[in-house]
């Protein structure tokens, strides 16, 4: 494999799983869950890497030798991570961060468990020549797009935009007979997007919360889905866990990817479905019951709007489909 992977430890919780010329598959695993990470050299001194986890948080001890600028882009899913010692980035779909592949290291988060996106590291001592000898007179600088974004402690994150999205929806499905010539081709553009993009014009600047904020939201998340049968107001919930309702709403939106009430109906929603398929002795009044709602007339309403089915029709044809994963 190329310099740009043998010249980072992974850690000692990843394990090979599979590897030959141009391709590496690893394994992370945690106790919550496991990923795969599926690395591909694309020049010199620049790698691709795909990463696809499942799983509530792991630990990352990744340490590269030499300088990098590390581009991470979020497809599905969510992802948190540290930038100091009181603040948490949350990455939610669509999003880009850039820096110098420091918050790679340390703890992530994955609130919807689950998390589908691209890594680009690229090695700053190597990837320069190999650009230079791959296209003649590219006019991109590597050390002028480490100085553009990689020299405040905290990664520059751009939010979700249909130049990113233009950019790396193609970097996902790519048929394996032209992958190697096509991701070559796709880094360039890359490069040449951020290198022109006038940054005070184009960022939306994304939130970091205080780190006391996530933990509660996480909190206020366990104590929400540990009984689907109870309802709480914004108030009541600000009130006991001592955070402003402004704070509740926005930070919650940022970690779980839709208003916390909107999560809450998916999350009863998708109980109710695996409660439909799989028990089928439970009567739809007694499942409506058991995720909050009322009366069966307005959770088969509820149920139809969201599948297509009343319970159940669902309950004899339906498959199920976990509503509360989908990004807002």
């Amino acid at each position: 494999m190329d310099a740009v992977i043998r010249n980072i430890d992974f850690g000692t919780n990843v394990t090979d799983v599979f590897e030959k010329e141009d391709c590496k598959i690893m394994r992370m695993t945690s106790a919550t869950g496991e990923g795969l990470m599926t690395l591909y050299c694309v020049l010199d001194g620049i790698m691709i890497m795909h990463n696809n986890f499942h799983m509530d948080s792991c630990r990352s001890d990744l340490t590269a030798k030499g300088n990098y600028i590390c581009i991470d882009h979020c497809r599905e899913g969510r992802i948190e991570t540290g930038v100091s010692a009181d603040h948490i980035c949350c990455l939610s779909s669509g999003d880009l961060r850039i820096d110098d592949g420091r918050h790679n290291n340390g703890v992530s988060y994955f609130p919807l468990r689950h998390y589908y996106g691209l890594t680009v590291a690229i090695d700053l001592d190597k990837a320069q020549n190999a650009l230079d000898g791959y296209i003649n007179e590219f006019g991109v600088r590597l050390s002028d797009i480490s100085e553009k974004y990689c020299g405040s402690k905290e990664p520059y994150v751009l939010s979700a935009s249909p130049e990113i999205a233009h950019i790396f929806s193609e970097l996902y499905n790519v048929p394996a007979r032209i992958r190697h010539d096509y991701y070559r081709i796709k880094i360039l553009e890359l490069l040449l997007f951020l290198d022109a993009l006038e940054i005070d014009k184009y960022k939306t600047e994304k939130p970091y919360f205080y780190r006391g904020q996530v933990e509660k939201i996480h909190a206020i998340h366990e104590f929400m889905t540990s009984d689907l049968t109870r309802s709480y107001t914004i108030e009541e919930l600000a009130r006991r866990f001592d955070i402003a309702p402004t704070a509740l709403k926005k930070c919650f939106g940022s970690v779980y990817g839709s208003p916390i009430f909107t999560y809450m109906k998916n999350c009863r929603l998708d109980h109710a479905a695996y409660l439909l398929k799989n028990e089928p002795s439970m009567k739809v009044a007694d499942i409506a019951a058991a995720v909050g709602y009322e009366t069966a007339g307005k959770f088969s309403a509820a149920f139809r709007k969201e599948t297509g089915k009343t319970p159940l029709e669902y309950r004899k044809y339906g498959v199920h489909t976990e509503v509360s994963s989908k990004d807002e």
